[in-house]
């Protein structure tokens, strides 16, 4: 008898082949059957109208907090996802030194956006090693889940706070190395790191590994080489605009040292600075060439990201804004107020060197959302360009008069700067590139600010479905089997005879994702953007159902993914 049989579906297995009309069988959490089925089984359900698919994999998020107290991973589980990867950025919860929690929470408050006082009283942070942190995950989590070992912290812990303003020395980049090692030995699937000024710690500094040279780098990505199934990751300032050649170079050495891909995240696409996107895939054929492999994460959804002038956004980032930004909120509205300074922030965010975040300088395209002064009220929805029409003046100062009359708590949301036919033509083609991965949710992270974890539901039903952009075979391959072959998922990805039940049952009808909205549910008792998804019917992780009609169903059948074991060796060449 199966365990489980789905019945009457429309089978999209993953492999980009067309879909077909098949029956699934279930035994022991692994795919027995397609085809018809006759057998009987202790459970059926009936997906008539509906497609069968391989649950999708998240190739960047930061759920490593989160899974420990919310093992559903939401909602990246409620939008189809079965398996996800954390520990990208650098960033990670272990190994710790005697004193590295509070700085850990600290640095991930700042640099991920999870509450601080989420972090405080959500985990008792009772580990030490890498090893013991996956041993707290194992057998508690709904989702598989794999992990990257972070390049902060085992700097931070062979270094103490010297990790911060100095390189290592030989010695202490031999300790690193060891520690990777045990670090990996114990299951994590590989080594990631940043080189970017966009992240600082909860001092205020840039991170430890902002500090490290790239012959530090090299070395601890080259432990990866003597590993099975292990894979590399990495966050440069070019990721923001172009790459330098010194960062081409140090992403191609990282490869070539660990003979393993690298990724990176996230690669924006538009008609309004195709040269950004096209420069930035460049790295990839350079690596190519030279027999290494960098890949670009890129989101197939646009918008859905929240500013805001008191809590630190992307808008904190824009050169020169910082010491602004920065000062006590009433010294920050009293300089808000004055013109001049109004004119310099707009002259530094209209800056070239400001990369992409040049976008933020877009001060008409900012859409109202939740106000707290009286004479705000009604602006709700509103765009600042809509508002600036009304009141006869600029739209900087209609914004900045917005954000002071409500004591920064303004809640803006910028309109996408490229969501025209160009655009989207571009995002098409780069999809199908092979230097490019469908990816980038930083789930888990900036829980004030965005909700990438939608993209699966949202790709699906308004770029495949409504826009008609995309054929749904390859929109299911790209977010299944590609990142599965990349990270060198075991017998996950597809639907094959013989591989995990990983499996998302969806009404393509229907299929969307919900609206952002704030959700208070995180410990602490703190707040979050949450979306909800339409039409997802199923999701079943080695075969046990964990999402029903949009809800957790309290199964956690999810696997720890450790390297090795149930990841395979892939290398720039495969």
């Amino acid at each position: 008898m199966l365990d489980l049989l789905i019945k009457n579906g429309m089978v999209v297995d993953g492999s980009g082949a067309p879909r077909f009309a098949a029956d699934l069988g279930i035994r022991a959490g692994r795919i027995v059957q397609i085809g018809k089925i006759t057998e009987t089984a202790a459970e059926t359900i009936d997906a008539s109208d509906c497609v069968v698919a391989p649950g999708f994999v998240d190739p960047h998020t930061h759920y490593d907090a989160q899974l420990l107290w919310d093992p559903f991973a939401t909602p990246s589980t409620l939008h189809g996802v079965t398996t996800v990867i954390g520990g990208n950025c650098g960033f990670g919860l272990a190994p710790l030194g005697e004193e590295g929690a509070d700085y850990t929470r600290r640095m991930m408050a700042k640099v991920e956006g999870m509450p601080l006082k989420t972090l405080e009283e959500g985990i008792d942070w009772n580990w030490k090693t890498f090893g013991e942190y996956l041993d707290r995950l194992d057998g508690k989590i709904a989702c598989n889940a794999a992990f990257l070992v972070g390049h902060c912290q085992i700097r931070r812990l062979v270094m103490g706070t010297a990790a911060t303003g100095n390189e290592a020395t030989p010695a202490q980049v031999e300790e690193m190395k060891a520690l990777l090692r045990e670090a990996i030995t114990a299951g994590g699937i590989g080594f990631s790191t940043t080189q970017a000024h966009t992240h600082q710690d909860g001092d205020g500094n840039y991170v430890a590994s902002r500090f490290a040279s790239s012959e530090e780098i090299i070395a601890l990505a080259g432990v990866c080489r003597d590993h099975e199934g292990t894979t590399l990751e990495v966050i440069v300032d070019g990721c923001l605009g172009k790459f330098t050649d010194r960062e081409t170079d140090l992403l191609i050495d990282m490869s070539l040292a660990a003979n393993r891909p690298i990724n990176w995240n996230v690669m924006g696409v538009g008609a309004t600075d195709p040269d950004r996107h096209q420069h930035q895939l460049e790295a990839g054929s350079k690596a190519k060439a030279k027999g290494a492999r960098i890949m670009a994460l890129t989101m197939p959804t646009i918008g859905g990201l929240k500013m805001s002038f008191l809590d630190h956004c992307a808008l904190f980032l824009i050169p020169g804004w910082e010491p602004i930004m920065q000062l006590p909120v009433p010294e920050r509205i009293e300089r808000l107020r004055d013109p001049e300074t109004r004119r310099q922030m707009d002259e530094m965010a209209r800056d070239p060197r400001a990369g992409v975040l040049t976008a933020l300088s877009r001060w008409g395209a900012y859409v109202i959302g939740d106000t707290v002064a009286a004479e705000n009220e009604g602006l709700f929805g509103k765009t600042i360009e809509e508002i600036a029409k009304t009141r006869g003046q600029s739209e900087q100062d209609t914004l900045f008069d917005i954000v002071c009359a409500d004591g920064l708590e303004t809640g803006l949301w910028p309109l996408p700067p490229d969501d025209d036919e160009a655009s989207w033509k571009m995002r098409a083609e780069v999809w199908r590139d092979e230097r490019a991965l469908i990816g980038g949710s930083d789930a888990g992270a900036h829980l004030d600010r965005m909700c990438g974890a939608s993209y699966p539901t949202g790709f699906l039903g308004d770029i495949v479905r409504d826009r008609g952009l995309f054929p749904l075979e390859e929109a299911i391959q790209l977010m299944t089997d590609k990142p599965a072959r990349l990270f060198g998922l075991r017998e996950r990805g597809r639907l094959e005879e013989g591989w995990h039940a990983d499996i998302v049952v969806f009404d393509p009808a229907t299929i969307a994702s919900g609206p952002i909205k704030n959700r208070t549910d995180l410990p602490g008792n703190c707040d979050r953007l949450f979306a909800a998804s339409e039409g997802i019917r199923h999701v079943f992780v080695n075969g046990r159902e964990i999402v029903r009609d949009g809800q957790e169903t309290g199964a956690i059948p999810g696997q720890l993914l450790r390297s090795g074991r149930d990841t395979r060796t892939v290398t720039p060449l495969d």
